[in-house]
This record gives structure tokens, sequence and C-alpha cells, in this order.
């Protein structure tokens, strides 16, 4: 049961992941390549693409 949710999770952060992948505005080949990384490793690939992945360009307010 509790590895289901686990599972579950970690579907649920992989995707949202891949949503924001592509929608930032990075070149087309990193979306393809961030998400392919993401689906084959999902656990390393959205820990990675969070420590590393595109970044936001927009002035923080303060």
């Amino acid at each position: 049961m509790l590895s289901g949710i686990i599972g579950l999770i970690i579907l649920v952060l992989d995707i949202y992941a891949i949503v924001q992948v592509l929608g930032s505005t990075t070149t087309p080949l990193k979306k393809i390549l961030w998400s392919l990384f993401i689906l084959v490793a999902p656990v390393l690939g959205l820990l990675v693409w969070y420590l590393a992945g595109p970044r936001s360009t927009a002035p923080v307010a303060m």
C-alpha cells in the first residue's frame, strides 16, 4: 500500500516536472532531452531537473 502511494507521488511529480520543462524557454532539443531523462530515470531525473534544470529569468519581487 505504501509503495503504491509513493509511486503515485513520484508519478505526479514527474508529470509536473515534464510540464514545467515543456513550458520553459529553453530550446526544443533540451526540452526533449530533459523530458526523456525524467521518463527514463523518474526519481533521479526529477532530482537532477530540480537542481540543475531550466530556471525562470523573471525578476524576483522584493
